[in-house]
């Protein structure tokens, strides 16, 4: 017989039933902090006041554009502003009876869904990817339905200079005369490549650059909600390095608060640098110090040790730049950077008592021009190596102003002072490498290829006296002091000696010119005395003497 199965038994053994486990909740995705902290009100939007009081008071007094232009660099809030406006015109507060406010509640469920991106009337398209007239064909024949769960339809198209020249066709009628519950907001990047009858249809709202300042103070209050410290430089190096830009700003400080994490502190200064490529303010005010005081090697020992320690020339060159700038603004009186460290400033307005705004300048020039050659170049620590170089040599020339003046008075245009002679008698030129004559030191300097030079003496040059190593001209024709300078430098690399140029208000003697022309026209008047040259004209009543003088010949 078979065995019967009794459902009411008890099952043989008494197990304990375990109760369901839950799974365990996903880790939330990690939000960087440009996405974190991305402004939710317009108190919360940091820089752009006078947008935000224009704003204010439009909807204050129902006097709202039916389209609006938001332009600006990358990272000032372009898209962020759109969203607020979209919230702003379609709240309707916590007991859901509020109407269109500057101060949207981020509570009720218009708020909330256009925040999270969800809402159903308010429809962001980005241009980047939709160029073309059929999209923009999309929205006209969208924007003729009332909107679904809002007050406004709102339409947020971002970079919108990216739409082809047919779309913005397209869109003119529409944009002109929308529908009351449509409303289009547009960003863009490069507002100078939108139609100006696009522009013309919509109110302009130009956001400005975020001062370093403001930003500072932005990321400092985000390391306290984040639970990380930071040196207040640290902050002042990321808002510089970010250019005006909260995003670019954001992104620096999310880097740097890794590194931190890694390296087991707080966001330091030092880091911030070494993470940047950044030059130490401190080693470049030495090097600076350096270049004015002419040490050579010291500059180019201070920028090797830059360039080994990972920043590039570049860098180096760019925060020179910035000194010279600093510099002269504090000699103009300018207000001092808050962000400045307390011994940059000291040192900046030093210099400023020191240095005249023509060397000011002339340095600015200088390191303009080494910047853009580091830039290109394919040699770049050596290009910076020469700029600087270029940047000493021309701190140890005389001021054009001091040029103008010595001119005046008749005074010394030699060139820079040599250094201070050892005790030891001073070596004295060879005889040989001083020419005999003036005349002789013009062929000297021709032959050293000096033909630029040559050729204004020839032109210009009234000599006074020839008395090596001392060469005075005449006053009652001026020469220019670059011509002067350049001279002096050339008989010292000629003569291996130090010359003295001065001017005295004498006539002088004709120039060599003027001296061969005469001497030329002498020898011509000779040969028209000749016999032979007269018995000529004679049978030849009409001849005329063609005189070629570089053959001294008919």
């Amino acid at each position: 017989m078979a065995d019967t199965l009794d459902m009411d038994a008890p099952p043989p053994f008494d197990l304990p039933m375990a109760a369901p486990v839950a799974p365990a909740p996903a880790p939330e995705a990690y939000r960087v902090l440009a996405r974190k902290y991305r402004p939710q009100t317009f108190r919360q939007l940091i820089g752009q006041d006078a947008m935000v009081q224009t704003l204010g008071n439009a909807i204050k007094r129902d006097r709202l554009a039916h389209a609006f232009l938001m332009t600006g660099v990358r990272g000032v809030g372009k898209t962020s502003t759109a969203r607020l406006i979209a919230k702003a015109l379609n709240c309707v507060g916590p007991d859901g009876q509020g109407g269109p406010t500057i101060d949207p509640c981020g509570q009720c469920e218009p708020c909330r869904a256009i925040a999270e991106g969800r809402h159903i009337d308010v429809i962001e398209m980005d241009a980047a990817s939709h160029t073309g007239v059929d999209d923009v064909r999309e929205i006209i024949e969208a924007s003729r339905y009332a909107a679904v769960a809002a007050r406004f339809k709102i339409y947020i198209i971002d970079e919108v200079h990216m739409l082809s020249k047919n779309a913005f066709n397209a869109l003119l009628k529409t944009l002109e005369e929308p529908p009351a519950h449509v409303k289009f907001l547009f960003a863009t990047t490069e507002v100078n490549k939108v139609p100006i009858t696009v522009l013309s249809r919509c109110q302009r709202f130009d956001l400005r650059r975020i001062p370093a300042e403001k930003l500072a103070e932005h990321f400092a209050k985000v390391c306290a909600a984040e639970g990380v410290t930071a040196e207040g430089e640290a902050l002042a190096l990321i808002a510089r390095a970010a250019e005006g830009s909260a995003r670019d700003g954001l992104s620096i400080l999310d880097q740097a608060i890794a590194h931190a994490g890694l390296e087991g502190g707080g966001v330091s200064a030092e880091a911030v640098r070494q993470m940047l490529g950044l030059s130490d303010r401190g080693a470049v005010r030495d090097l600076f110090g350096l270049l004015l005081g002419g040490d050579a090697g010291g500059a180019l020992a201070s920028l090797r040790r830059q360039y080994d320690h990972g920043v590039d020339p570049v860098s180096v060159l760019r925060a020179l730049m910035e000194m010279v700038h600093g510099v002269t603004l504090a000699k103009v009186g300018g207000a001092d950077d808050p962000a400045q460290a307390l011994e940059e400033r000291e040192a900046r307005r030093d210099w400023a008592t020191r240095l005249s705004f023509p060397v000011l300048h002339r340095l600015w020039q200088l390191m303009l021009k080494g910047h853009d050659e580091v830039a290109q170049a394919a040699l770049p620590i050596e290009a910076a190596e020469m700029a600087l170089l270029r940047v000493i040599h021309a701190s140890q020339l005389p001021d054009p102003g001091e040029l103008a003046r010595r001119i005046a008075e008749g005074g010394a245009l030699a060139a820079p002072p040599a250094p201070a002679p050892a005790p030891a008698a001073p070596p004295v030129a060879p005889v040989s490498l001083i020419p005999a004559d003036f005349p002789a030191m013009v062929e000297a300097l021709d032959a050293a290829n000096q033909l630029a030079l040559v050729a204004r003496l020839r032109q210009g040059a009234r000599l006074v006296r020839y008395a090596p190593p001392e060469l005075v001209f005449s006053g009652s024709r001026p020469m220019s002091a670059d011509t002067l300078a350049e001279l002096a430098s050339a008989l010292k690399t000629l003569t291996r000696q130090v010359w003295k140029i001065t001017l005295d208000d004498v006539p002088g003697e004709p120039t060599l010119n003027e001296a061969e022309a005469a001497a030329d026209e002498a020898r011509r008047q000779a040969m028209l005395k000749t016999e032979l040259v007269q018995a000529a004209m004679a049978a030849f009543p009409d001849a005329e003497l063609v005189w070629n003088s570089q053959r001294s010949s008919m």
